[in-house]
């Protein structure tokens, strides 16, 4: 059995999500590693979980919070509890805020243990400056007439598809996660 899950960027409309399938034996660590590669995020920033009104994460003496070790708390450990949906952040800074719902089991096949079944949308680019800067990002760069076009251009690598998202792509990097 896999957990089908949804998992989309709050703050962003149109709406950028993810479908995935994993095993419920599945730990927050790794599902923080799974998110990653599924949204396209490069693990650069402080993460967490948020559970039922908790915190979840890695220790960093950064924190001026309570938050509990999730290195050994499983999805099926979460999903049990009747909670439907959590939430993970990612990058304090930026604060990119997901929702993570169940939406069902499947069965799975051979071998099968993770997948991307579907998608929309790019993930926005590291260090944009959250939704508010993500689009002034997308607005910089449609209009070449914008006074920092050509600066943000440079910044994304020469161009940057908000509508881009290939989700075998992305299945084949989750496949290569280990």
């Amino acid at each position: 059995m896999l957990y089908e899950i949804k998992v989309q960027l709050m703050e962003i409309e149109p709406p950028i999500w993810r479908i995935l399938r994993v095993r419920p034996q599945t730990r927050l660590a790794r599902f923080h590693r799974i998110l990653q590669t599924a949204m396209g995020w490069t693990n650069s920033h402080l993460h967490l979980f948020e559970i039922d009104g908790k915190l979840w994460g890695e220790y960093d003496p950064e924190w001026e919070i309570e938050v509990f070790d999730y290195q050994d708390v499983k999805l099926k450990d979460v999903f049990s509890q009747e909670i439907k949906s959590f939430w993970y952040d990612y990058d304090m800074g930026d604060n990119w805020r997901h929702e993570i719902t169940l939406i069902g089991t499947v069965e799975n096949g051979p071998g099968e243990n993770i997948a991307c079944i579907g998608g929309e949308r790019a993930c926005p680019p590291e260090d944009c400056g959250g939704s508010y800067g993500y689009y002034n990002l997308l607005e910089a760069l449609a209009d070449p007439h914008h006074e920092e076009h050509e600066s943000l251009l440079e910044w994304v690598g020469g161009g940057f598809d908000p509508e881009a998202f290939d989700p075998e792509a992305v299945d084949r990097a989750l496949k290569r996660l280990r």
